[in-house]
């Protein structure tokens, strides 16, 4: 009996087709779990900005600064360098004593179904057009 060495094309085929279907499940697993620490930053951010505030209150008491807008005592962008996800900014019209602030997205997470993070004076920790629930992103 003669023996072959090597694969045929239907082994070589089903290898590949095994792979295709692991690449298509890791992908998307792969994917979210990015999503899921540029969301873990963004909200680390928020935090960290909302302490500064309560910092600056607790100092000045009053969320405002000398010209009458909120206190530029957090960070601007998430991350602070390279590819920025999230922008940080206060949204309606901060007062002495109160403010809110919101981690908007940008760039690779704009389609992001958990929408832009909020977190609020009094804590509250909330989302702006997003399509999964506070509790699912916070």
């Amino acid at each position: 009996m003669k023996r072959t060495h090597g694969f045929t094309l239907i082994e070589l085929m089903i290898v590949i087709a095994v792979i295709g279907i692991l690449a298509a499940i890791a992908y998307p697993n792969y994917t979210e779990y990015l999503n899921r620490a540029k969301r873990a930053e963004a909200k680390t951010a928020l935090m960290a900005g909302a302490q500064a505030l309560e910092r600056y209150y607790s100092i000045h008491g009053s969320y405002l600064d000398a010209g009458g807008n909120l206190a530029a005592v957090f960070t601007a962008q998430v991350p602070g360098s390279g590819t920025v996800n999230y922008n940080l900014a206060a949204q309606g019209n901060p007062t002495a004593t109160t403010f809110l602030l919101q981690a908007t997205r940008a760039n690779t997470m704009a389609g992001d179904p958990c929408g832009d993070f909020r977190i609020s004076h009094a804590g509250a920790q909330t989302l702006n057009g997003a399509t999964r629930t506070v509790a699912q992103c916070w």
